[in-house]
């Protein structure tokens, strides 16, 4: 130490001017972000450095926490569902990974199906080739290159967002090994009985010519043709009601010229009447008679423009029409239309619209199919793949197709040879309501029953034990029991064990339970067959006489094995006298052509990717089951991949294949329309990220509140950049305000340090408990919230604005001598920003690297640091805590009371007030003015009153002291600062 003053407090006395001897924040940390330039910089150092490896190897034998990906779709570019999806998932690995837990990702896609097998037909149809004249392997093929494109190019867009994984070693459906599993997976409930050839009404597009599951079906409204149709009764046990008009309302024409039966409901009260149109009338016609509910006449005669004449009968209950026959419109074309047409009693039919009578098309209606089955009534299959009536059909043969308006229309060929026939009593084009389509190819679908292979809900699953009765997990309190362990007691089945494992299941949020809950509950059983060609076989043999399927563990082994070595190619013809070995003649078996629905596929990947062992970081190895920690995915999947997936693991192993379940919304446009192409208020994640960067996206997506539907556009990011800049200067603060500091002037014992400083140690201790709890409830937007809050409450406008002062003058540049209360805000200073750091570092990932680097150059990464070790116990001090909001309360009402001499300039800073004001307890005057940065506080007056201070400023803190002779000398403290040691 030297006793002579330094060359810049020698200058500062002799020109007044103090700025060399004050502490000034620096750093080389810059206030403007460059994101989008520096973000692919520091990605390039990850993977060179591979940062996944050393994360893996640091979390190596802790516990563990495994979040299954589900598999986005390889077709087109990354979207900003996408992004949100991705940025949920990072943020929950990144935040386990910080707890200390060995939490891997593996990416993965899902390859196979419709989409990418349409967007290869439509090269074909540029080109004007059949994709049916080209061999299916080579097809294939086709279908395998385009998926693994967009796999590239998806993988590339995902780790741009700063999405940590193990990148280069996704999982893909159209691996061998998974398509191998996946057959494996089929087999499995193939050997259990868990399969069964039928013919039912499925989802079916004549566009894509194949069925579709109801996962990919969308609705939409559109405007429909509807009828009003008499179908005459020719037998009845009520005499009145022979030669009258049974009416029936539809809004699927098409469906019509395969009607097989009229339903009727048992409990409704129906009417005879006497009725012509007002033309009838006038021309002298009879006045003819129709059965409909009395309920819905006035809408019937309206529809017709009819004029009533009479009631012909007291009302008839809907039972009493039991045995009465009618015959089709069509009755004269004979063979099939000349079959009676019996009434049925249905419970599904109401009184909400239409006449109270409904056509019974057992091939296109799962209530149709249902009743009609149970009465002996067997679908016809009129209707072909591509939507048009069988070629040899009686009526309409070879015509269509059935989903296109003009053919429904009042003026089509269904409708004209209605009238033609006496039979259509009326036919407008206006009737608006919502429609199935396919997700895919945004067209019609229909109901239509084709033999497809299903897996039954409700057959009992003898090779799954039946579960010991246990209380639910999540959602009952008190001990209340599982409402299924009475059906579990015995063998369950696949309906029953899902359920049970729904209730097992935590769910985020609660009301995914109840959504998934009601799909599992009615679903119909599960279609899995398609009419396709990329995707994964249904790999049976069936017996042609016996029309059973081959269940030899032999066989299965041997098809499994050839599917792992080539792929789905392996399942051909021409092989299949290999698999069927000489126990069996290839010439008596047929062998199933259709492939697996996609969503089995999905389904199977917890099979494939958590219990293959090929991701050695999934394994298990604390003896636990399969099971995953979490699945995270849009509220969408609850019928989709939450489901298939939980429906597969159910029928194989008896339970789901996760512990939790998380959810998230939709993202709108800023108006909260949902975003289209056709609208032109889609956003691209990709350009937001040339434009602002990966940190600002990420940002957004961990601010809103992701389980509902949520907004994003120019304004709403604007706000997140704002936010993202105050983050960013509190860092920049930190980095600049400890610049030099090292371990010997901390100070350890936090009983020595000033108050101020426990109580932002306390506000520390609480935020990083309420961090935690955020992590364990998945509750992103609140631990974003709680971060930004700190930053820009607790820290940027009240300890950084107070402290500042101590900062820059409590320090002697020369010797380095500081004061204590200057070492402990040092002190509390470095360990926030050993907390902030890390509490960022999964929300902006490129940010806290910079921040982190900028410190410590030479250190590896901020993503290999664990959460911050706080004696959390030791720094919560609630008395603390109580007395310091009640002075931060106070300094908000002085500050509120200087503003106006602030804007009335006649004070130019709060410095140059003095404040009377009531006596705060527990707080002298002179620590009052420093946390309310004034000149002084007298206590006192009965409220706050402001006024300016008479004291003159010292030249170097520029504080108002009683102290400073004339403005520009020194006040005490500063004298004594600069003194030589």
């Amino acid at each position: 130490m030297t006793d002579t003053p330094s060359a810049a407090e020698t200058r500062a006395k002799d020109t007044g001017d103090y700025r060399d001897t004050v502490f000034l924040p620096k750093t080389d940390f810059p206030m403007k972000a460059g994101l989008p330039q520096k973000e692919p910089l520091i990605l390039a150092k990850w993977l060179e450095g591979n940062l996944e490896g050393q994360i893996r190897a640091s979390r190596a034998g802790r516990d563990q926490f495994i979040l299954h990906d589900g598999p986005p779709y390889a077709n087109g570019d990354m979207h900003i569902g996408h992004a949100l999806n991705h940025i949920l998932k990072d943020m929950v690995v990144r935040t386990q990974t910080l707890k200390g837990k060995d939490a891997p990702y593996v990416p993965g896609w899902d390859c196979h199906g419709l989409p990418i097998e349409w967007k290869v037909e439509e090269q074909y149809r540029k080109k004007k080739l059949n994709k049916d004249e080209v061999p299916v392997e080579e097809f294939r093929a086709e279908c395998r290159a385009y998926a693994q494109h967009w796999v590239d190019t998806q993988r590339e867009q995902l780790k741009r967002l700063g999405i940590g994984g193990d990148w280069d070693h996704p999982y893909l459906t159209m691996d061998y090994e998974a398509e191998a599993t996946i057959v494996r997976e089929l087999l499995k409930f193939a050997a259990n009985d868990m399969l069964y050839r039928g013919a039912k009404p499925v989802m079916w597009s004549p566009v894509e010519k194949t069925a579709l599951a109801e996962a990919e079906i969308e609705y939409e409204d559109i405007v429909s043709t509807q009828i009003d149709v008499a179908f005459e009764i020719v037998e009845s046990p009520i005499p009145e009601l022979v030669g009258a008009k049974a009416v029936i309302w539809t809004t699927t024409p098409w469906t019509i010229p395969v009607n097989q039966a009229l339903a009727y409901g048992p409990d409704v009260d129906y009417v005879l009447v006497e009725a012509a149109t007002q033309s009838e009338v006038d021309e002298g016609a009879s006045f003819r008679e129709f059965l409909v509910a009395e309920p819905l006449l006035g809408e019937f005669m309206r529809r017709g423009g009819f004029v009533l004449q009479t009631k012909v009968s007291d009302p008839i209950k809907g039972a009493d029409l039991a045995g009465t026959i009618a015959r089709h419109p069509m009755h004269a074309l004979g063979g099939f239309f000349a079959r009676p047409r019996p009434f049925l009693p249905g419970d599904f039919v109401t009184t909400d619209s239409g006449t109270g009578l409904v056509h019974m098309s057992p091939d296109h209606g799962e209530d149709d199919f249902d009743l009609c089955k149970a009465n002996g009534i067997d679908p016809v299959f009129a209707v072909e793949g591509d939507g048009k009536y069988r070629e040899d059909w009686g009526w309409l043969g070879g015509q269509g197709s059935v989903i296109n308006p003009k053919f429904n229309a009042p003026d089509g060929p269904i409708c004209t040879d209605l009238r033609e026939a006496g039979g259509l009593l009326a036919a407008s084009a206006d009737y608006k309501h919502s429609y199935p389509h396919s997700w895919r190819s945004k067209a019609k679908v229909i109901y239509r029953c084709t033999p497809q292979w299903f897996v039954p809900m409700d057959r009992v699953m003898t090779h799954i034990e039946p579960k010991t009765p246990r209380e639910k997990r999540w959602e009952n309190e008190g001990g209340a029991i599982n409402p299924h362990e009475e059906d579990l007691c015995a063998a369950p089945t696949l309906r029953q064990a899902a359920m049970q494992a729904i209730d097992e299941t935590r769910f985020v949020p609660e009301k995914g339970r109840n959504r998934i809950s009601s799909m599992v509950k009615d679903r119909p059983d599960w279609v899995l067959s398609r009419q396709r060609a990329w995707g994964v076989p249904i790999t049976l043999f069936v017996d042609r006489k016996t029309g059973q399927y081959l269940n030899d563990p032999i066989v299965n082994d041997r098809i499994v094995a050839a599917v792992k070595a080539g792929g789905v190619d392996a399942w051909s013809d021409a092989r299949a006298p290999e698999y069927l070995g000489d126990a069996y003649d290839a010439a008596d078996y047929e062998r199933i052509v259709d492939i697996l629905d996609v969503w089995f596929d999905s389904g199977c990947t917890h099979a494939f990717v958590l219990e293959s062992g090929r991701w050695p970081a999934l394994v298990r190895h604390d003896g636990g089951t399969h099971s995953a920690d979490l699945y995270l995915e849009g509220s969408d999947q609850h019928r989709g991949w939450f489901q298939s997936s939980l429906l597969e693991s159910c029928g194989t192993r008896g339970q789901a294949p996760y512990k939790a379940v998380l959810t998230h919304g939709f993202t709108m446009d800023s108006k909260g329309f949902k975003m289209s192409k056709s609208l032109g208020n889609t956003i691209s994640p990709i350009d937001l990220m040339r434009d602002y960067g990966a940190d600002i996206l990420r940002l957004w997506a961990l601010s809103v509140d992701f389980t509902e539907d949520h907004r994003i556009g120019k304004e709403i990011l604007t706000g997140v950049a704002d936010q993202y800049r105050k983050l960013r200067n509190t860092f920049r603060y930190l980095l600049g305000a400890l610049e030099g500091f090292t371990d010997e002037e901390r100070i350890e014992d936090v009983s020595k340090m000033p108050e101020l400083e426990r109580y932002m140690l306390n506000q520390l201790a609480h935020l990083d408990q309420h961090l935690r709890e955020a992590v364990d409830d998945f509750d992103f937007n609140s631990y974003t919230r709680l971060l930004a809050d700190f930053c820009n409450e607790d820290l940027s406008a009240f300890y950084f604005d107070i402290r500042k002062d101590r900062l820059y003058c409590d320090i002697n540049l020369a010797t380095g001598v500081q004061t204590a209360e200057r070492a402990a805000y040092r002190t509390v200073l470095d360990t926030i920003f050993q907390a902030l750091v890390r509490y960022a570092a999964p929300v902006l990932v490129f940010t806290s690297e910079e921040v982190w680097g900028t410190r410590y150059p030479d250190a590896s990464s901020v993503h290999l640091l664990e959460w911050p070790e706080l004696d959390v116990g030791a720094l919560i001090d609630g008395e603390l805590a109580a007395r310091w909001d009640k002075a931060r309360a106070h300094r908000e009402v002085v500050t509120a009371a200087i503003e106006p001499l602030r804007r009335e300039k006649i004070v130019r800073s709060s410095l140059e007030a003095k404040v009377s004001m009531p006596a705060v307890p527990n707080l002298s005057e002179q620590a009052m003015a420093e946390i309310a940065i004034t000149a002084a506080v007298t206590y006192g007056g009965e409220s706050v009153t402001v006024s300016p201070t008479t004291d003159h400023k010292c030249g170097r803190c520029w504080r108002h002291l009683p102290e400073v002779t004339e403005d520009g000398n020194l006040c005490n403290r500063c004298e004594t600062v600069l003194k030589p040691a």
